[in-house]
């Protein structure tokens, strides 16, 4: 089992920028798929990016390729999401997940753990 705690959101302008940091208890981070998802209010949650267990591979989401960044780093048990050129429509609460089953998903059923989420607000 894992635990992830997310950190880093806040309020920006738009335009601005953010780095969101996922932190994951336990030895065997490097196992487990990451995924970013956001919920808008009122919204489902949906699926941002995600990076496979070595970091070898990203997917992101059509509505935030070439802006965000998901990156990794497996040996402080850490998963990262960059935001650049961020827009108001970006306004939500984030949740990093884990998922420790074999493959790549991006529906929020095939993830297994999930952090408490944070807020981020763009302003326009």
């Amino acid at each position: 089992q894992v635990q992830l705690v997310e950190s880093g959101g806040g309020l920006v302008q738009a335009g601005g920028s953010l780095r969101l940091s996922c932190a994951a208890s336990g030895r065997t981070f490097s196992s487990y798929l990451m995924g970013w998802f956001r919920q808008a209010p009122g919204k489902e949650r949906v699926f941002v990016a995600y990076i496979t267990r070595s970091g070898a591979t990203t997917y992101y989401a059509d509505s935030v390729k070439g802006r965000f960044t998901i990156s990794r780093d497996n040996a402080k048990n850490t998963v990262y999401l960059r935001m650049n050129s961020l827009k108001p429509e970006d306004t939500a609460n984030y949740y990093c997940a884990a998922r420790e089953r074999p493959g790549v998903e991006v529906i929020t059923s095939a993830y297994d753990y999930w952090g408490q989420g944070t807020q981020v607000t763009v302003s326009s």
